[in-house]
Formats: structure tokens, C-alpha cells, sequence
């Protein structure tokens, strides 16, 4: 199934990044968990453009000792899907442009996988990662929450388990394998950090770092490789699905030219 978090400002975005996807892995079922400034008009959308769509609101994946907010939900409806089907998770701001072996192959062999950044390519101990974050966070006066999470890693995420693993990818794209992780797991997983970092584990940017940490822990997972699998401003001749995170999304014309040519071809089908 694909599985997304959606707010109002994004629901044309996201109808073009479901659209583009479908044409590669057509999805069984497909799951929006609404924010709560998804309206009655936009709902008419969804089901006007999506027929089959399942629509949930985000308060009913709230759960006590897990964050509220952010894209917390979205993680907890992931870990409550994939005990019945392969969870792929798509932001609303991704566009496919051509073929996705590598996620096909993924989802029939029930391997679970993310989007890399570009500064690290691997799946790597929580012992090198705990080192590299703690190095880092020294050189800033008030590091952002997810390195002050990596730096952490090894003696709460990983509860002083050197055999454990990260990878520093992006929960915008990333799919679970049918079975992968639980409810429970997220639980566990939060209350350790939360003892670690106390009130800024309810900052923006935690989902992501546990959501790195949940994959990287699923046996056999893998990161999409780079620059197959990008953000605009590492495209080239391979790249097959991008990431338009933050101020990306308006580099060089790309999306709206990439929309525009996806559209196109949508229209030559149909005629």
C-alpha cells in the first residue's frame, strides 16, 4: 500500500506524486491520514481523483509515550499497516520521473528500504554514527534535534547495543516490509529517547530520525541508491524518483517542468 500524510497546501502536490508513482508500482490500496486542515473540499478531491482511497485522521494514530505532532502519526499508521501489507510512505512533495527497479524488486522480495542523503550512502553501526553526530554537534551553539538524536544513538536508541544500525536517509520516502516493526517497537524506541533528550524529543525532526532507525534495524534493508533516488539539486541521466524537499522544490524550474511533462504524457495516453 502507499501511505501518506497530507495537509490542505498539499493535495495537488500530492495527487501528482501518488499519479507519477502509480505509473511504476501500481499500489493495492492507498492511505491518506489527513491533517487536520485537510477540509470537506479536499476530501471531494481525493475521492474524485482516487475512488478507492482510505482516509484517516491523523488524532486516530495518537498514542500515549509517542510524540503528537510533526509527522509522528504518519510513522505510527506505517507501524499499523505493516503487520497486514508492504507499507510504502510518499511525501506529497516527490515526483517519479522513470522506472524503480530497485523499489519494484524491494517490494516482491519484502525488503524494506529509504531514501539516502547524499553526505551518507550506508547503513552503518550506531557505534560510528554516535561518534560522527557527537563530533558534529560540537561545532554548533544549538544543534538541530536530529543530530542531537544520532549523537545519542548507541546509549538510548540502541540501548548501549553496539550491534544496532542507522542510516542517515529521509522519512519522505521509504517502504516497510510486511511485518517489519510494530505499535510497540515506536513505543519503546520513544520512551528511551525521550529519557535521553527530555522535552526537545517533541521537536520536528523526530519522526525522521526514528524512522531512520526503524529501517535500519529491519534484517536486510537496504538505501536506494544515489543519484537514482535524489533531491533536484543532485539530478542527473540515471535519476529516476526526486525528493523536492524544502526550497528545492523551486530550483531551476525542475518540478514545474517535470509536472508539466508528466501531465503531458497522462493527456497523449488518454487521446
Amino acid at each position: 500500500m502507499l501511505l501518506s500524510m497530507v495537509h490542505h497546501r498539499d493535495v495537488l502536490p500530492y495527487l501528482l506524486a501518488l499519479k507519477s508513482f502509480a505509473q511504476h508500482l501500481l499500489p493495492s490500496r492507498v492511505v491518506v491520514v489527513a491533517d487536520k486542515t485537510i477540509d470537506a473540499n479536499d476530501e471531494a478531491m481525493f475521492r474524485q481523483q482516487v475512488p478507492e482511497i482510505e482516509l484517516r485522521r491523523a488524532h486516530e494514530f495518537e498514542r500515549a509515550d509517542v510524540s503528537v505532532g510533526g509527522t509522528w502519526e504518519r510513522l505510527m499508521a506505517i507501524a499499523h499497516y505493516v503487520s497486514e501489507a508492504y507499507v510504502i510512505q510518499l511525501d506529497a512533495d516527490t515526483m517519479t520521473l522513470a522506472d524503480i527497479d530497485h523499489v519494484v524488486d524491494c517490494f516482491k522480495k519484502n525488503v524494506s528500504f529509504t531514501i539516502g542523503t547524499y553526505d551518507l550512502q550506508a547503513k552503518v553501526s550506531v557505534t560510528e554514527v554516535s561518534r560522527w553526530a557527537q563530533s558534529h554537534c560540537k561545532t554548533y551553539a544549538s544543534p538541530h534535534i536530529q543530530l542531537v538524536c544520532e549523537a545519542a544513538l548507541l546509549t538510548a536508541a540502541a540501548a548501549g547495543d553496539p550491534g544496532k544500525f542507522y542510516i542517515r536517509g529521509c522519512s519522505g520516502f521509504a517502504g516497510f516490509g510486511r511485518g517489519s516493526f510494530s505499535p510497540d517497537d515506536l513505543v519503546a524506541l520513544s520512551k528511551r529517547m525521550q529519557q535521553q533528550v527530555g522535552d526537545a524529543w517533541a521537536k520536528w525532526g523526530t519522526e525522521q530520525f526514528a524512522s531512520n532507525f526503524v529501517v535500519a534495524n529491519i534484517p536486510g534493508s537496504e538505501v536506494l541508491p544515489h543519484p537514482v533516488y535524489t533531491t533536484p539539486n543532485k539530478i542527473d541521466h540515471t535519476t529516476a524518483f526526486v525528493h523536492f524537499i524544502g526550497p528545492h522544490r523551486y530550483l531551476k524550474g525542475i518540478y514545474l517542468k517535470e509536472a508539466n511533462r508528466f501531465l503531458g504524457r497522462i493527456h497523449r495516453a488518454r487521446a
